[in-house]
């Protein structure tokens, strides 16, 4: 999977962010959304977004949401309702504002498969033997888009980036 040393998931795209450090860099904590507020605002989007100078809205629950729900029951929800408000988010802001989910669990949930970029979520207990195919449910096995975001050269990589979902 290619790496991402540049700071232009700050500023566009979607990310999935599990690394302290990298969320500090784009918003406070008081600027979080809830996944409720995310999904309410789906089709309203406000036109001044609350982290880094209105350019990022961070969004945190998803890894909850997904906890809760049967591993078919979640991927069918983020394959409907996550991707419709990502979309969504894309569109109003003509993809000139960037999207981050905090998943604070997200560096030992989230798996990539390094000999086909294949990019999976671990399910919670009681099916913590099943996984979510993340990256064909979200962008539809493109590959080549998601990074890898490393804050400097030789950490380890404090979350995902796609430029656009599509």
């Amino acid at each position: 999977m290619k790496q991402l040393r540049d700071t232009v998931w700050q500023r566009r795209g979607t990310s999935w962010l599990w690394d302290a450090e990298a969320l500090a860099q784009v918003c406070s904590a008081s600027e979080v959304w809830s996944l409720r507020q995310f999904i309410q605002a789906n089709g309203h989007w406000p036109e001044d977004l609350p982290s880094n100078d209105s350019n990022t809205l961070v969004v945190a629950g998803m890894d909850g949401c997904l906890d809760l729900l049967l591993p078919s029951d979640a991927e069918s929800w983020l394959g409907a309702e996550m991707k419709d408000a990502i979309l969504s988010f894309q569109e109003s802001y003509d993809g000139q504002a960037a999207l981050v989910f905090w998943l604070p669990s997200g560096a030992g949930r989230i798996s990539i498969n390094s000999a086909t970029d294949a990019v999976s979520w671990r399910c919670a207990h009681p099916h913590a033997h099943e996984n979510l195919d993340f990256g064909r449910v979200l962008w539809g096995e493109a590959r080549e888009y998601p990074q890898e975001i490393l804050l400097r050269e030789g950490a380890k990589p404090a979350g995902l980036f796609h430029l656009r979902i599509t």
